[in-house]
């Protein structure tokens, strides 16, 4: 059996039926959905939490409005009914509420009173149009792009279906042109807000808030409607170079509020004054004399500070960086980042100062520098500096000894170190005098360049004959010139004529004067070998080497013939 014929016009009508009741229903929908946006509602709170209120409006799904809506110093807890506006619906599918209910005009009447009073108004956006959006608010209104209080095409399509809050900028009853502000309400808002979050807000108050922006010299935290700096100092006890190593964009903080200038609009926190004070125990942790490890977090022209630990730095002096008398820059000795081991050298908590040593960390060079550079000891360095009258060497780390101008060489006369003498060179010198309590070291190069009478006494030994020249005689020794410089001492007189000549002299008297001095001139021509013409100085004479001293640098002579 075959399938009933359906008249055409039976299907067509069905179908045309189906489609009335469908575009019906869309347009109870949309109607309803209209009626529910701007809708003065009562709403019962549900639940309260730290950011928004929970309401139940009478609908399937809750509405959730802003604590930061309600006015200041107004608590609210579950059971309470409020006045309420849907204004949308946020991603989550809440509906979004406003506190109290909003004018909405019926006529022309209406708008003309609102836009005298620059009244702010409901109206539903109704569509996206060239330039901003389409309005309804009793009429048809225009919202320019420019005051919608959003920047991006992508949010003003977002803003269709909802009911926004704005205020009239222009009426024209005759062309029936109007034109709203949404920005204008929306940053009255913003102020509204903030007046009333500084008016709640006192010094010392502990609050939660969010990173929003991070720069050098600090953050910028929202702490419920308006922002508050922390800057770098406070962040820490510790020391922070940049904010963005302790803290990142959206991150929720606690802090504590330090200043409030309600005048400039500025607010300070700080996160550090919620931790205790690391100075509070540093009395007992540090111990002047003790040796502990730093890092190295800045350096100035007068010395370097040590973070010991977070929040607690101590200072060293250039003065005690290095036993060396010559730094002229901390940085010559550590950089930021270095990590030292210091000795405490004091501790002042009234005014959170600590002194630190790096060089007492090193142990003191002077403390045994006499058993290896006592006077005589040859030491050898770098030159360390150059003066008008001499030269610094440096004999070990922390150890410098000075070599005076007339030390430097016996070849010539010099007017400057520098003549013979450059920074870097390498130089030995003999240690003349070591000082330790005045920590000074005077040194002398010239005393080990060799000399004519070095050479002399390297070239000869004890036993050889030489020629030389009698200088002078004085006390029965002369004083003979061997060459440029090489000067000896040779015997003249025989010691028994050296040991009568004092007894004669105490025995002698005036009567017998004539005849000792005639004795005297006898004996010294048969004793001695001289003759007393040969005792002038100028005679050249050979002389026998009897004895030759490298350390005392002396040569002794008898008369070979």
């Amino acid at each position: 059996m075959s399938d009933p014929i359906i008249p055409e016009s039976d299907s067509a009508m069905e179908s045309s039926e189906s489609f009335q009741d469908i575009f019906s229903e869309y347009e109870r929908s949309r109607s309803q959905k209209r009626e529910e946006l701007g809708k003065g509602l009562e709403g019962t709170v549900i639940s309260v939490s730290a950011d928004s209120v929970l309401l139940d409006v009478g609908f399937k799904t809750e509405g959730i409005l802003p604590v930061s809506a309600l006015p200041p110093g107004r608590e609210v807890k579950p059971g309470d009914k409020l006045p309420v506006t849907i204004t949308g619906r946020d991603p989550e599918g809440y509906y979004k509420l406003a506190l109290g209910r909003l004018a909405r005009a019926t006529d022309w009447s209406a708008l003309e009173k609102a836009f005298a009073e620059k009244a702010t108004i409901a109206g539903n956006v109704t569509g996206v149009i060239k330039g901003g959006l389409s309005v309804d608010v009793g009429v048809r209104a225009f919202l320019p792009a420019s005051r919608s209080g959003v920047r991006e095409p992508a949010e003003m399509e977002k803003l269709v279906g909802q009911e926004i809050r704005c205020r009239i900028i222009k009426l024209d009853v005759a062309d029936e042109d109007v034109v709203v502000d949404r920005r204008a309400v929306l940053e009255q808002d913003v102020l509204a807000e903030k007046d009333r979050r500084y008016g709640e807000l006192r010094e010392g108050d502990i609050v939660r808030g969010e990173v929003r922006s991070l720069t050098d010299y600090g953050a910028f935290v929202g702490i419920g409607g308006v922002d508050a700096l922390l800057h770098v100092s406070d962040i820490s006890w510790a020391r922070v170079n940049k904010p963005a190593d302790a803290l990142e964009v959206g991150q929720q903080i606690e802090v504590k509020v330090l200043k409030i200038d309600a005048e400039k609009r500025r607010i300070s926190v700080g996160m550090k004054q919620l931790q205790p004070h690391p100075w509070e125990q540093v009395a007992e942790t540090y111990k002047v004399g003790e040796r502990v490890r730093g890092t190295v977090t800045r350096t100035a022209d007068f010395g370097a500070f040590v973070e010991l630990a977070p929040g607690i730095e101590g200072l060293i002096h250039i003065s005690e960086l290095s036993w060396s008398k010559r730094i002229k820059r901390a940085s010559d000795i550590v950089k930021p980042g270095d990590t030292v081991e210091v000795v405490i050298l004091g501790v002042n908590t009234v005014e959170r100062r600590m002194s630190l040593g790096l060089k007492q960390a090193l142990g003191d060079p002077w403390a045994d520098a006499g058993q290896k550079f006592g006077a005589g000891a040859v030491a050898e360095g770098p030159v360390t500096n150059l003066t008008k009258f001499g030269a610094f060497v440096q004999l070990a780390e922390g150890i410098e000894g000075m070599v005076h101008i007339s030390e430097i060489t016996t070849e010539k006369r010099l007017n400057h170190p520098q003549e013979v003498l450059r920074v870097g060179q390498v130089v030995k010198a003999k240690v003349l005098e070591f000082d330790k309590a005045k920590r000074v070291i005077r040194l002398s190069i010239k005393q080990l360049e060799p000399t004519g009478l070095d050479e002399y006494m390297a070239e000869h030994k004890e036993g050889d004959v030489v020629s030389g020249r009698m200088m002078e005689v004085s006390n029965g020794y002369a004083r003979v010139e061997l060459g440029e410089g090489v000067l000896g001492t040779c015997r003249v007189i025989s010691d028994a004529q050296a040991s009568q000549e004092p007894q004669a002299q105490e025995k002698t008297d005036v009567s017998s004067l004539s005849s000792m001095l005639h004795a005297r001139w006898r004996d010294s021509n048969t004793d001695s070998g001289v003759k007393s013409e040969d005792r002038r100085a100028g005679q050249i004479r050979s002389f026998r080497i009897t004895k030759l001293d490298p350390e005392t640098k002396k040569i002794e002579l008898e008369l070979a013939s």
